[in-house]
C-alpha cells in the first residue's frame, strides 16, 4: 500500500552555510479508476481517501447520483488502482477533456451546459467576521499539510461546524474525496459551504455546483470562468480569504453586502 507521505533526506544552505537534513515529503502517485471491470481514467493524486476519491469522482462526474448505485469498491493490493462495482451499466466517456487542476485532474463534464442548476440567493447568509472563522478552521484541519507541506485541503462546513475535510495533492480530488465521503458517510448537511486552498477554476466551481455548495471560498484566486459559472448559478465565491479580510466575486449579498 502507498503511504501519503515519504522521507526525504535534502541539504539546506542557510546563512552562508549548509545543513543536511531529513524531513517528510508529500507522495503524488498514480491511481487507475476501474468501473464495472474496464478501465477508465488514470490520477495523480496523494493516496488517502481512494474509495472516496474514486466515488467522488463518479458523483461530481454525473455518473452516479447516490451510495446505493455502488455495489462494491476497493483498492487493490498495491494501492494504485480502485475497483468500482456498479448496480447497473456505465458508459465510459469517449474523451476525457485535461483540466488546470495542478496535478493534471481530467472530466468529461460540459461545464458550460451544466443544467438545472441556480441557488436560491436568499440562503444561506453568513456574516463577514464567520468567514475569518471558516479560514481558521480550514487552517486546522491541515493535518498532513502541518506534515509535509505541498499539499492542498478542502473542507465542508455546515456555517459553523467542520464536517468533513480532504487533503491531496490535486486541490479538484479533494472536492471528489469530499463528495465520496458524503455519500460513503451519508453526511449531507442542509447548508453547505466549501472552504479550500487552491485556485477556484472552472472544474472546481462545476463540483461545488455539483455538491451543491452555494458558498465557495478560497484562500486564492478564481479564474475568469469560474467568476462567469458562479454569476450564472447563484454561488457567492470568495477568493483570497485570510481571518480579517476577503474578496466577493459574486452574489455578495449572502455575506451582508447590499447593492
Amino acid at each position: 500500500m502507498i503511504t501519503p507521505q515519504k522521507q526525504v533526506h535534502f541539504d539546506r544552505f542557510e546563512f552562508k552555510k549548509w545543513e543536511p537534513l531529513d524531513a517528510e515529503t508529500i507522495v503524488e502517485a498514480p491511481v487507475s479508476l476501474t468501473v464495472n471491470g474496464e478501465p477508465w481514467v488514470t490520477s495523480m493524486c496523494t493516496p488517502t481517501n481512494l474509495e472516496a476519491m474514486a466515488i467522488g469522482f463518479l458523483y461530481n462526474e454525473g455518473v452516479i447520483n447516490a451510495v446505493d448505485e455502488i455495489a462494491d469498491v476497493r483498492v487493490c493490493e498495491h494501492g494504485d488502482n480502485v475497483d468500482v462495482w456498479l448496480t447497473r451499466k456505465a458508459e465510459r466517456p469517449r474523451s476525457w477533456r485535461r483540466t488546470s487542476g495542478c496535478t493534471g485532474g481530467v472530466t468529461a463534464v460540459d461545464l458550460l451546459a451544466m443544467p438545472d442548476v441556480r441557488f436560491d440567493l436568499g440562503t444561506p447568509r453568513l456574516s463577514p467576521e464567520a468567514i475569518g472563522t471558516l479560514v481558521e478552521q480550514l487552517f486546522e484541519s491541515q493535518a498532513l499539510y502541518r506534515e509535509t507541506g505541498g499539499v492542498h485541503t478542502s473542507m465542508l462546513s455546515d456555517g459553523n461546524a467542520v464536517i468533513l475535510a480532504a487533503e491531496d495533492i490535486g486541490r479538484h480530488n479533494t472536492l471528489d474525496k469530499i463528495a465520496g465521503l458524503c455519500l460513503l458517510l451519508r453526511k449531507w448537511p442542509v447548508t453547505r459551504i466549501l472552504i479550500t486552498t487552491g485556485r477556484i477554476s472552472s472544474e472546481m466551481l462545476q463540483k461545488a455546483a455539483r455538491l451543491r455548495a452555494p458558498i465557495l471560498v478560497s484562500r486564492t484566486s478564481p479564474s475568469s470562468l469560474s467568476i462567469e459559472m458562479a454569476h450564472r448559478y447563484g454561488i457567492t465565491l470568495i477568493g483570497y480569504a485570510r481571518r480579517q479580510r476577503f474578496n466577493v466575486y459574486t452574489h455578495p449579498s449572502r455575506v451582508g453586502l447590499t447593492a
